[in-house]
């Protein structure tokens, strides 16, 4: 079960696809986050979602929020698939230990070795105000983001 609404965010450290670390400690007090956990690069549903979410950036940064897409794969894939697909969005790898910020939020599928589609808006306290999953092979809708951003405000 993913951490809901009211729950502290786990705090983590993940290299971005440049190989930069990326705190959610960092964000604290400045500005709230919204993690987006994805199975694995390359997928069609997560090729697909990724594309939305590049072409939706302006919902996200209107509410002020930092998107971060959070993937299994490692720091090289994601560079590699953000390239492929043209999209400017934050990508975390959460390669090694494997999986360990997804099982923190909730997010890990331990039979099959990877994140489930979860997502979570944290606050700028740091606390989780919304959080929501797809079905396995569905992508979450945009609509549901618009909603969870609300929640910010």
């Amino acid at each position: 079960m993913i951490l809901g609404p009211g729950a502290i965010a786990p705090e983590f450290e993940l290299p971005d696809r440049h190989g930069a670390p990326q705190r959610l400690a960092d964000r604290r007090g400045v500005r709230p986050v919204v993690l987006a956990f994805v199975p694995f690069a390359f997928s069609r549903v997560c090729t697909r979602e990724i594309g939305e979410l590049d072409a939706a950036a302006p919902v996200f940064r209107d509410a002020g929020a930092e998107l971060f897409v959070v993937s299994i794969d490692s720091k090289h894939a994601l560079q590699a698939w953000a390239e492929d697909e043209g999209v400017g969005l934050g990508m975390l790898s959460d390669f090694w230990p494997h999986g360990a910020v997804a099982r923190a939020y909730g997010a890990f599928d331990e039979r099959a070795g990877f994140a489930r589609r979860a997502s979570f808006v944290i606050g700028a306290d740091g606390v989780i105000r919304a959080s929501f999953e797809a079905a396995p092979g569905e992508a979450r809708p945009l609509e549901a983001y618009r909603e969870a951003l609300e929640t910010l405000a």
